[in-house]
């Protein structure tokens, strides 16, 4: 049978050489890590000896590298923000479904109207160049049904909804009081059926 012998204690170290080890060890930690990891990892060097080995520009690309990751991950977010709002906007921008022009000498008038039917909203944006209009939007039906929706005097433009209070007609009559040609132009979208000139 065999026995294991018993370790001899006298071989150990004492507590004094072990505390004397560990101190050893953790200034040689120290050492390196002020003269190897700092200059190589954040190019710091506050030996000098990095810069003799050549760790310190090592230390300094990878610093620099570090931050230009950074402004990038940064500037990510943002972009992808403007994307996304860029996307959204890109599917809220007005389409008009009809836009039509037409010049008034003074004195002369213009009526448009669209067919619409009860509850059914258009949109529309009237812009007038060249001087000024006077104006009446207003619908009529066949049951004799008649309404107003805005009157204005020299307006330079209009826009906003327009919905339709029962079946018929619905639109502009415009007169040029200035004393130079005007031209209006009128965009139109939404509900209704036709847009037609009256005559």
């Amino acid at each position: 049978m065999l026995y294991a012998k018993e370790p001899d204690l006298s071989a150990l170290p004492s507590r004094s050489a072990l505390r004397k080890r560990l101190i050893g060890a953790v200034l040689g930690a120290g050492l390196v890590a002020t003269t190897v990891v700092m200059p190589a990892e954040y190019g710091i060097d506050p030996t000098g000896v990095g810069s003799v080995l050549g760790l310190t520009e090592m230390g300094e690309i990878k610093r620099e590298l570090a931050h230009e990751a950074a402004k990038d991950h940064a500037g990510l977010l943002p972009s992808l923000f403007g994307m996304m709002v860029g996307a959204a906007h890109a599917q809220t921008v007005e389409v008009w479904r009809d836009q039509i022009e037409f010049t008034l000498a003074p004195g002369e008038s213009a009526e448009w109207k669209m067919e619409m039917t009860r509850g059914q909203t258009a949109f529309y944006r009237m812009v007038v160049t060249g001087g000024r209009v006077n104006f009446d939007m207003h619908g009529h039906g066949d049951a004799g049904d008649a309404v107003t929706y805005e009157k204005a005097r020299g307006s330079t433009g209009s826009e906003g909804p327009l919905l339709a209070t029962f079946d018929g007609d619905h639109g502009w009559f415009w007169r040029n009081r200035d004393t130079v040609d005007v031209t209006v132009s009128l965009s139109l979208r939404g509900e209704y059926v036709t847009l037609k000139q009256e005559q």
